[in-house]
């Protein structure tokens, strides 16, 4: 009850043309100090500075689409953006919901190995400058944003994660995101 009240003055406030300066909009869907509590929303916590910056101006000047972000980011100013990206990056990240499955993560280790995943992701997972955090993200997003990478390449989108991704089977995926949860 307490995130559909939070979410709807988020929206309303979006809608108005207001900007919130309040991080604690952000929560109604991205959770307490952005640490998700919903399958398919990303944890914002701990996330690098920079890549929080340029996901946010994407968002907000209509170059990566997320619907229910719009109406919020709509007006938001560079200086907004930069100080919600700080607060957030600072946050500390909430482990992963649920217990680790062995044999998942000893996959998905294995295939992270293959793929370089800790080149770019840094080899604790924590990402870095313009690349996300992975270690402690919510699984289900993982999994979803990995297919889409592997599946749908499209203008906006980082080749970079195509290529990488390209061929590998939706089991080592899912393996792949239930590493990365639990780290």
């Amino acid at each position: 009850m307490a995130r559909s009240l939070a979410l709807a003055a988020l929206l309303a406030a979006g809608a108005a043309g207001a900007q919130p300066a309040d991080p604690a909009l952000c929560t109604a869907c991205h959770g307490p100090g952005g640490n998700s509590a919903a399958p398919a929303i990303p944890s914002i916590a701990g996330q690098p500075g920079t890549f929080l910056e340029n996901q946010l101006v994407l968002i907000r000047e209509g170059l990566r689409v997320v619907l229910p972000m719009e109406p919020v980011m709509r007006g938001l100013s560079d200086a907004q953006i930069v100080a919600l990206s700080k607060h957030f990056a600072a946050q500390p990240v909430t482990p992963a919901a649920g217990p680790a499955k062995p044999e998942l993560v000893a996959r998905g280790g294995e295939v992270s190995k293959r793929a370089l995943c800790g080149t770019c992701h840094l080899p604790d997972y924590r990402g870095q400058n313009q690349v996300p955090r992975l270690a402690g993200q919510q699984e289900a997003y993982l999994a979803a944003t990995m297919k889409m990478y592997r599946d749908a390449p499209a203008p906006g989108r980082d080749t970079q994660m195509s290529n990488v991704l390209r061929g590998i089977p939706d089991a080592d995926l899912a393996a792949l995101a239930h590493y990365f949860a639990h780290r």
